[in-house]
């Protein structure tokens, strides 16, 4: 079964499934190997772990396709691709979506937000009009070559108009052709509960650590019907402390040991990256 039909399936199965951010090819075999079933590509973690900036509408589409085709060369699980605003008008979305769609994706997200764009948990959001947001689902819908290939869809209206405005702009996004549908940034369990009882679409459900909604047991939110229950700087924020910690023992007590439990050993690093697949190809063209 290809990387799309699994994704498909898994999201259509409404159980919750547990989808990690990743931001480059090292963390997403970090999240591969722990076993989850699918890795989103975090365009704020890229932002903010490449650039070390904010995610507010840094990361362009070379960047986020370069990672995405680096990304997909290291694992083989389904990828959920954060592709912001897409980059323009629907025009731009229908070019974001041919190039991610190449690149290895199998679902891209796109949201309702004006350029530039913003965390959806941070204050100061506005959005585009609801016609305007609707045509580049239609031009994200029509750009895809491959049938399996996902289009999920985004509305950061709820922060801006109020959650009913929120679902009927995702329940507008259903018709225009979104396979997903996500609305951002809800502030209340009431609200989690809810969704899955007024749109048919499966749903994604936005777990921020830190953010404006409520943390749910991705169990029960499998239990309400939620499709995907995204952490998608979870891995992120656990290396910024790691390194942290390290660092600081580093810095007060001039030295780090492998037995300290402060960093991964030596050959388990090795391990994740492939070293001993690599030694054997090197062997074998030697």
């Amino acid at each position: 079964m290809s990387t799309r039909k699994k994704l498909k399936a898994l999201v259509e199965a409404r159980r919750g499934v547990i989808v990690p951010g990743a931001f480059n090819a090292l963390s997403a075999k970090v999240v591969a190997d722990l076993g989850f079933e699918a890795i989103y590509v975090t365009g704020a973690g890229v932002t903010n772990m490449w650039f070390g900036m904010p995610d507010q509408g840094f990361m362009g589409l070379a960047e986020i396709a370069d990672h995405t085709a680096r990304i997909r060369d290291a694992v083989e699980v389904p990828l959920l691709v954060d592709a912001d605003t897409g980059f323009g008008n629907a025009v731009n979305v229908y070019h974001t979506v041919r190039t991610l769609e190449r690149a290895g994706a199998d679902c891209i997200q796109l949201e309702d937000q004006v350029a530039p764009k913003r965390c959806g948990h941070f204050n100061g959001k506005d959005v585009i009009s609801t016609e305007e947001a609707v045509s580049k689902i239609k031009a994200a819908a029509d750009a895809r070559r491959d049938p399996d290939f996902l289009i999920m869809a985004r509305t950061d209206a709820a922060a801006v108009h109020g959650f009913e405005a929120a679902v009927e702009r995702a329940q507008l996004f259903a018709e225009a052709g979104a396979d997903i549908l996500f609305v951002e940034a809800v502030t209340s369990a009431d609200e989690i509960r809810a969704l899955p009882q007024r749109l048919a679409k499966p749903q994604l459900m936005n777990m921020v650590i830190g953010g404006k909604t409520p943390i749910f047991n991705a169990t029960e939110l499998g239990g309400l019907g939620y499709g995907i229950v995204l952490y998608a700087n979870a891995a992120l924020q656990g290396a910024v402390m790691g390194m942290q910690k390290a660092l600081t023992v580093l810095r007060d007590e001039k030295e780090v040991k492998e037995s300290s439990g402060l960093v991964t050993p030596f050959a388990e690093r090795q391990r994740l990256v492939g070293k001993t697949e690599w030694d054997a190809l090197e062997k074998r063209y030697t």
